[in-house]
């Protein structure tokens, strides 16, 4: 955990700012504006990248995901750059809760692998690469996504202890409870073994 160097209303700025940039659905503006359909109506309903693959456009979902990464890793390196690592971390957690939370959705948002992923890179990108890996690995052999997602989550703050992160553990702790409870559905759905796989619908 960082040392609370920065005010509180600057902290709270800082953290408005970032749930903001969090919630924009990126998934849903691209679908939208490629004349995909709704993505709340197709497969899973899902606003992430997995969900908008199944759309059948790679080059929209490729798009999803780095964006939807790359709103997390920005919020956490403005915040870093503008304030101090307390703010930075704060940022990814107020990121993160922006896109599972969004207000433009209803508080009805995404799981959140992408942002957490590209939230972990920001913050220390060694550990992000190690969970990035992880993702795939997993992905490749079981080439289920929420299983990757799921294993990518547990093994963070693993990565964070091997490579000399711990001031981040406990921010990663909060995010990897906060996939998995987001990812509830799919852990019922792995144990019954009717998890669809990677590009198939459901």
């Amino acid at each position: 955990m960082p040392e609370i160097t920065s005010g509180p209303m600057v902290l709270l700025l800082v953290a408005v700012l970032a749930y903001l940039l969090g919630s924009v659905p990126f998934g849903l503006v691209i679908t939208k504006a490629l004349g995909l359909g709704d993505l709340r109506t197709i497969g899973s309903g899902n606003i992430g990248a997995t969900n908008v693959l199944r759309t059948g456009n790679k080059p929209a979902a490729l798009a999803t995901l780095l964006l939807d990464a790359g709103k997390g890793g920005i919020a956490v390196l403005v915040a870093r750059f503008m304030v101090g690592n307390d703010a930075a971390q704060l940022a990814a957690l107020a990121a993160f809760l922006g896109h599972i939370f969004p207000v433009w959705l209803n508080f009805k948002g995404g799981k959140g692998v992408a942002t957490f992923l590209g939230t972990l890179l920001a913050l220390a990108w060694p550990v992000g690469i190690a969970a990035c890996l992880s993702w795939l690995v997993t992905a490749l052999i079981g080439r289920i996504s929420s299983l990757a997602a799921l294993v990518a989550a547990a093994t963070s703050t693993l990565w964070m202890l091997v490579l000399g992160q711990g001031q981040f553990m406990l921010l990663g702790a909060i995010l990897t409870l906060l996939v998995y409870w987001r990812h509830a559905p799919n852990i019922k759905r792995l144990k019954a073994g009717t998890e669809p796989k990677i590009g198939k619908n459901g």
